[in-house]
């Protein structure tokens, strides 16, 4: 049980994008792969095997946790949460819009999917273009009938201008709660935390490779899938409690990347050795290192890591080290499930 360099998951998808997930990772690129999926135990919607995540031995990790899960999630976190890791990794780089879309909260999964997970997300920006925006919520309440009303019609213009904006700039973090529709320009590259599922209803595609008459709805229906969608406004305050921003993120040592309220869901935190080593306590941990070169070390050994490499460290390793190399610094951001005593949100 020691700390492993993961291999590139990219896969296609609908829409365009990836090349920086292949600059950064080393991996295929675009132009129409543009997610990975992290350390990821969950499948895509109705795709299985398609999203699971193999270890550099050809394992399935899924199948890895199912074997000793104590040993990659801990004791206490197998107690609370059972053998799931709890959390879905992902990079989204975006060459086109995303349309929008939402996803599902537990108890709308649980009631018509039979599922413990909805997906409430974050995003961590990594590259952003000026003026970047993203659309997060109804600006002004909304009727179920309206909303609609303008996905039977198909109409992309209503949707967009219905949405509450917000400019995003590298370094910031956005929670983005389960029910809100949201959209993200092109040209946004984000890490994504989420719950573990693949649930989304799309409310438009068009000018996108995907049949949302077919496939938006969760094989549900949209008469029920848009019982889903929040339909209350959401005003730039509410806005502001779901963001952290890069001043406040930013700076030596290990430091939060989610708002607050994302502790119910997931964890992430961002480490910079530039004042020193940064030790991240034991657990389930995916280190994304996003600047520099140095060293992780931890109960198992001492292994060398640079900018683009994805480390999966189970609980099993002990606590970590990060360490810049010579002058180098080291920067990048920790990803780890909700902790064992998190509160619990039923959404």
């Amino acid at each position: 049980m020691i700390p492993v360099l993961l291999p590139v998951n990219q896969f296609d998808h609908f829409y365009r994008g990836g090349d920086r997930i292949g600059a950064l990772r080393h991996g295929p690129g675009g132009p129409q792969r543009p997610e990975e999926w992290i350390a990821s135990t969950t499948a895509r919607f109705g795709q299985a095997p398609q999203g699971f995540s193999r270890l550099p031995d050809g394992r399935l990790l899924i199948e890895a946790i199912d074997a000793d899960p104590v040993a990659w999630l801990g004791a206490d976190h197998v107690a609370r949460y059972g053998n799931s890791p709890e959390v879905l990794i992902k990079l989204l780089d975006l060459d086109q819009r995303l349309p929008v879309h939402l996803h599902p909260n537990r108890e709308f999964s649980r009631t018509h999917l039979g599922l413990a997970h909805g997906k409430t997300e974050a995003w961590y920006v990594l590259d952003a273009p000026e003026g970047g925006e993203v659309g997060v919520g109804f600006a002004e309440a909304m009727s179920r009938e309206q909303v609609a009303s303008w996905v039977a019609a198909e109409d992309s213009d209503a949707l967009l201008a219905s949405l509450r904006r917000r400019v995003v700039r590298p370094g910031d973090a956005m929670l983005v709660p389960a029910g809100l529709p949201h959209t993200v320009a092109s040209g946004v590259f984000v890490l994504e935390l989420q719950e573990p599922t693949d649930l989304s209803i799309l409310l438009e595609w068009q000018g996108f490779a995907v049949d949302g008459r077919k496939d938006g709805h969760l094989d549900l229906g949209f008469d029920t899938v848009l019982g889903a969608v929040d339909y209350s406004a959401v005003g730039d305050s509410d806005l502001d409690r779901l963001v952290l921003t890069r001043e406040q993120i930013e700076g030596a040592g290990l430091r939060s990347a989610m708002p607050e309220a994302a502790d119910a869901y997931f964890r992430a935190h961002r480490f910079d050795a530039a004042a020193g080593p940064v030790v991240v306590e034991a657990g389930f941990r995916v280190v994304l290192v996003l600047e520099g070169r140095g060293v992780l070390s931890s109960s198992g050994g001492s292994m060398e890591v640079a900018k683009g490499d994805v480390v999966l460290v189970p609980f099993a390793a002990g606590d970590i080290t990060l360490h810049g190399e010579g002058s180098s610094s080291l920067v990048g951001v920790v990803c780890r499930p909700p902790a064992p005593d998190a509160p619990m949100n039923a959404r």
